[in-house]
């Protein structure tokens, strides 16, 4: 499907190709496989002369039989709601192009899912039709995703992805030679640009880089890519900026599927995906601990304070980061007038710490709707009118770097070894730094989540919202004690300080999100995720310097504890709080 739309989009398809990347993901059970499925979508366009860019090496392997009997044995069990599961519904492609479990069925990642449907810094760098990135990120290991770019090097958004899954749908028998992955190796048509993007990357991000400081830094920090692919590629980042190289955590280095010692690869949990970390940086003397995620797209980043680590919020570090690409910005332009050409993106579920920096400092800020996807066409846009976009954010992705339109937690994992020699030549930690950043004015934020798999629980939840009191399109005035000053709802389209009370974001029927303004300063937004089970919450209380801080982030935990127990209302929705 998706290259009968590149067919049906670029008259050169077959002179420019694609790029097809994978992760390190593997399902046994099933027989399927991020590097299998890179393969069987590499097949899917060879069959049809288009040039594909297949990164790394790769082995033939024959048919996959798995799904086939993991369905046999489904039907001897007499297990009609598992296979319902499987097949009574297909996976829609929306946000993050495709991403589900992997298994047997339309609703699964597999072999014929691959098919039907078939990376941003190579996209761009070598003017190709579009990007796949077999990835789940950092969901469970049985989950598999499919993403997809566009030729301008950032993910798609509409009309692009209603396009691809109408062709899709088009074309769900399967190109006899789609699944003749042997064969489709040894074309020419096949190319592996590993060598020449990987010397081509690390020199685009070395724009970013101040060697002298680097060389002379006495830093100690781990790292940990949390068994996914990011170990090597920040070591040979950390080298490109000379610093020296940050200490590995062994038994998470390699990539391995089932990720063993953690219960969820994802640093954004926190302290317990960093336990191994903690450790290590015990024993050599390390004060900072860098995390990325299975397919290092995401950063954390933990600091040790009076024999106690603190790890770093999304926004904290979306803040950090902010304010340290700016200030080099500002060293290295001494035309003051420039700043005037700067912008920096974070989504609308972000902290506003740097739309506090802008107003201050001078340059522009935007807002984009949630999703890295609109942050980097956005940035791309901007490129093309002439401006300089520095710096964009999303909880723990950032996009340190515009040579790469998405988030890259490989560039700001190096940028943040350089921020962190910096601080350490001013005597400064970075929780000291953030407390200077917050003289642009206070932003505390708390983000969690609930768990529910019920879609109907989910569209109760929120209907309930848009109909309080029983009352039709009528959404809450208070929460518990805190009084509500505004709502936007970029479901419905309806946002009540707008004069005619309708969004300026994009909005999306598909999905669920509700963002309320308390009269207190804080702000909070309900939404769905595109890739879990979650409902998620963003809250953030916004003061002015000199507030007592014991205060603020007292009120900001009533206000979040109110809004659980008003609007999510867990007990009576059977909602499962985030893990511990």
């Amino acid at each position: 499907g998706f290259c009968r739309y590149l067919e049906q989009s670029f008259s050169d398809l077959t002179e420019r190709g694609v790029v097809i990347g994978y992760d390190a993901r593997a399902h046994p059970p099933s027989g399927g496989s991020s590097k299998r499925f890179a393969r069987l979508a590499a097949a899917v366009f060879i069959s049809r002369g288009v040039p594909v860019h297949l990164f790394s090496e790769i082995t033939p392997t024959p048919f996959n039989p798995k799904t086939v009997s993991l369905v046999q044995d489904l039907v001897k069990e007499g297990a009609v709601e598992a296979l319902k599961k499987c097949f009574s519904s297909r996976m829609e492609f929306g946000t993050a192009g495709l991403r589900a479990a992997m298994g047997p069925g339309v609703s699964c990642m597999n072999d014929l899912t691959i098919i039907q449907t078939t990376q941003p810094f190579t996209v761009s760098h070598l003017g190709l039709c579009a990007g796949i990135m077999v990835t789940a990120s950092h969901n469970p290991k049985q989950d598999n995703g499919y993403k997809v770019y566009w030729d301008n090097g950032a993910q798609i958004v509409s009309p692009h992805d209603s396009g691809i899954s109408k062709a899709i749908e088009e074309n769900l028998e399967p190109w006899p030679e789609s699944w003749n992955t042997e064969e489709a190796l040894k074309t020419p048509l096949l190319k592996d640009p590993y060598q020449e993007m990987n010397a081509q990357y690390f020199k685009a991000i070395q724009k970013h880089c101040h060697h002298e400081l680097n060389k002379n830094s006495q830093v100690k920090i781990v790292h940990t890519s949390v068994h996914g692919v990011g170990h090597t590629f920040v070591q040979s980042a950390f080298k490109a900026f000379d610093l020296h190289p940050p200490y590995a955590v062994e038994e998470q280095k390699d990539p391995d599927p089932e990720f063993p010692t953690v219960k969820y690869p994802n640093p954004e949990e926190g302290e317990g995906v960093l336990t191994l970390s903690f450790a290590l940086a015990e024993r050599e003397g390390a004060s900072v601990v860098l995390a990325n995620d299975p397919d290092a797209d995401r950063l954390a980043i933990a600091e040790k304070q009076e024999g106690q680590w603190r790890v770093f919020s999304g926004n904290e570090l979306g803040a950090l980061l902010g304010w340290w690409l700016f200030h080099c910005w500002r060293e290295q332009n001494a035309d003051t007038a420039a700043v005037k050409n700067l912008y920096m993106l974070s989504s609308t579920v972000s902290s506003k710490i740097l739309r506090a920096i802008a107003l201050k400092e001078g340059f522009h800020f935007e807002e984009t709707l949630t999703g890295f996807k609109w942050m980097g066409n956005r940035a791309k846009d901007l490129l093309d009118q002439g401006k300089s976009v520095l710096f964009a954010f999303e909880e723990a992705i950032y996009m340190c770097c515009n040579a790469v339109l998405d988030k890259d937690g490989v560039s700001a994992a190096a940028i943040a070894g350089e921020m962190i020699s910096y601080l350490a030549t001013k005597n400064k930690s970075l929780s000291q730094q953030l407390t200077t950043i917050f003289e642009y004015g206070y932003h505390i934020s708390k983000n969690s989540y609930f768990i529910c798999h019920d879609q109907e629980v989910i569209r109760g939840l929120f209907d309930r919202l848009r109909r309080f009191g029983d009352k039709k399109d009528t959404y809450p005035s208070e929460c518990g004690r805190f009084s509500i000053s505004a709502v936007r709802d970029l479901t419905t389209g309806y946002d009540s300080n707008q004069p005619d009370h309708k969004a300026i974001l994009p909005t999306s029927s598909s999905s669920q999100m509700i963002t309320f303004t308390f009269s207190n300063g804080g702000v909070a937004t309900m939404r769905t995720s595109g890739t879990e089970p979650k409902i998620k919450y963003y809250t953030e209380l916004c003061a002015a310097p000199g507030n007592d801080v014991t205060h603020l982030k007292k009120e900001l935990d009533d206000l979040v504890d109110a809004i659980v127990e008003n609007f999510f209302e867990p007990e009576k929705n059977r909602l499962q709080p985030k893990p511990e």
